[in-house]
């Protein structure tokens, strides 16, 4: 964009300032210009146009009324062409346009409004061809950088060469795919990711500690995958530099496009191996050439683990795209296969596990904070044809820990015991049957009476049937707590003396935790 500077500096137009206005107003861009004699342009003269003007509505208003109408329509200033019946500027519409704060220019008599016309487009013309030189080489660039594998980096190393600005690109999921120039934290990083699942997102965050930034979408096939994050509020974005960042958006889809792509057959793959360990048979020589494929050695140790959320959703979209990525930044080799249910890792390992579950559950959290993971390890299997009993342990156990009330976030197939398992493995409907047939007689009659039986009931169970401890947790007198236990046994028809009525009272208990 061209100022008013730029038109002064040119002395073939014999400007000369009279009225500089505010501090930096002769530098900032011109929009166009507007030669007009109305008393009130207003409604005419676009933002930041200049305002040409011999003044011949000299006679129908003054120039604090004329200086007022312009500086209405927040014109970039006024050029008052000298002629022969004023061959002065008007000191009053000097006086206005000081008194206004509008940049007054004065142009000789000799060149025509013509002359500024001219060059103006001239300086259009140039400025036009120039960005598109600019984006023509860019884009070449950016082709370049993507062909050769430069991926994210190579984008916003090629951008850094025109523009220094501070970049980053961050995906939906909060990952940051490639950084330059700029500082995003954990908060910062959220934020994106949380802007990103808004129906439109935003194109300009407060980052906080980072600041304003503004986003330029990075989708493929149609959906916002991850945005290119510019820590400059977009105001402060020239022209040519929004046109740089979103021209760069469009070749990172490309880029995400293909990384996606990749992924789905990665996953693919990933998933045909729980298939073939699952099915046995012909399909099971198949499986230490898939684990090969990814880096995984099928001849030593190999731990299964399976991660989901607990509660209502198993898993969420990127939950295994999280998991490979630990695994990546911990050297650890892995297969990832990412179902309805859950996400399968089947990884070379030698060591504990606990402690690196641990650390994936913590990771998986610091992705989705408001949820739950939780992960059940299978057992490890001397080589790839061991597989089938560790994957299906794994599985069992995290569908017992997406059920259980909160508790441990890891546990290992022997750290359940068999109740746990036998009930985990129960659909909701069999598990709601058992305990509405041993529990609803209790409950109504503690809803009826304000009483505590079933508080008494666990009680009793927890401390294994013993009287006194079970009295003194309840702070009631022995012979209370005789009354409360032979009133269930008439409301059940399940003496807790009796070790079969017991099994029966203490799963009813343990299946409604899993509801």
């Amino acid at each position: 964009m061209f100022t008013l500077r730029t038109l002064v500096e040119d002395p073939s137009l014999e400007l000369r300032v009279l009225v500089p206005g505010p501090d930096g107003a002769l530098d900032e861009p011109v929009a166009w210009v507007h030669n007009t004699e109305l008393p009130d342009p207003s409604r005419y003269v676009r933002h930041r146009e200049l305002v040409l003007t011999n003044g011949l509505w000299a006679d129908r208003v003054a120039p604090a009324e004329f200086v007022a109408n312009v500086r209405r329509a927040d014109a970039a200033g006024i050029v008052f062409g000298l002629r022969q019946e004023t061959p002065v500027t008007p000191p009053e519409l000097v006086e206005a346009c000081r008194d206004a704060r509008v940049p007054l220019l004065e142009i000789s008599p000799a060149v025509p409004f013509t002359a500024i016309s001219e060059k103006v487009a001239a300086l259009y013309t140039e400025e036009r061809q120039s960005a598109l030189v600019g984006m023509v080489r860019r884009g070449d660039a950016l082709a370049t950088a993507i062909s050769r594998g430069a991926g994210a980096s190579g984008v916003l190393q090629v951008l850094r060469r025109e523009h220094e600005l501070p970049l980053a690109v961050v995906d939906r999921m909060g990952r940051p795919l490639a950084v330059a120039g700029a500082d995003l934290d954990a908060g910062a990083l959220r934020a994106v990711a949380t802007g990103l699942t808004h129906r439109p997102p935003p194109l300009e965050l407060d980052l906080g500690s980072a600041g304003r930034a503004s986003l330029f979408l990075v989708g493929a096939v149609g959906d916002v995958d991850a945005a290119l994050v510019c820590l400059r509020p977009v105001h402060e974005l020239s022209r040519l530099e929004q046109d740089a960042l979103e021209q760069a958006a469009r070749f990172l889809s490309l880029e995400v496009a293909k990384q996606q792509a990749v992924q789905a057959i990665e996953m693919r793959f990933a998933s045909e191996l729980l298939e073939m360990v699952l099915s046995g048979g012909a399909r099971a020589a198949e499986v230490p050439g898939r684990l090969r494929a990814f880096g995984v050695d099928p001849d030593g140790p190999l731990a299964v683990w399976a991660l989901a959320f607990a509660g209502a959703e198993a898993t969420l979209p990127g939950l295994a795209e999280v998991v490979g990525e630990f695994f990546a930044a911990e050297g650890v080799p892995a297969v990832v296969a990412a179902g309805s249910q859950d996400v399968v890792t089947v990884l070379s390992w030698r060591g504990p596990e606990h402690p690196l579950a641990e650390r994936l559950v913590a990771a998986v959290h610091d992705r989705f904070a408001d949820r739950r993971p939780v992960v059940g390890l299978g057992g490890t299997a001397q080589g790839s044809a061991s597989l089938r009993e560790p994957l299906v342990r794994s599985r069992e156990v995290c569908r017992t820990l997406r059920r259980t009330a909160p508790g441990p976030a890891v546990r290992a197939y022997a750290d359940l015991g068999t109740y746990r398992l036998l009930l985990g493995m129960q659909n909701a409907g069999t598990l709601r049957v058992l305990t509405e047939t041993v529990l609803t007689p209790i409950r109504e009659h503690d809803a009826a009476r304000g009483g505590d039986l079933e508080k008494t009931l666990r009680a009793y169970l927890d401390h294994d049937g013993h009287w006194a401890a079970t009295a003194a947790a309840l702070h009631v007198h022995v012979n209370t707590l005789r009354n409360r236990l032979a009133k269930i046994a008439d409301l059940t028809g399940r003496d807790v003396n009796r070790t079969p009525d017991r099994v029966d009272l203490f799963l009813a208990l343990e299946a409604a935790d899993l509801l």
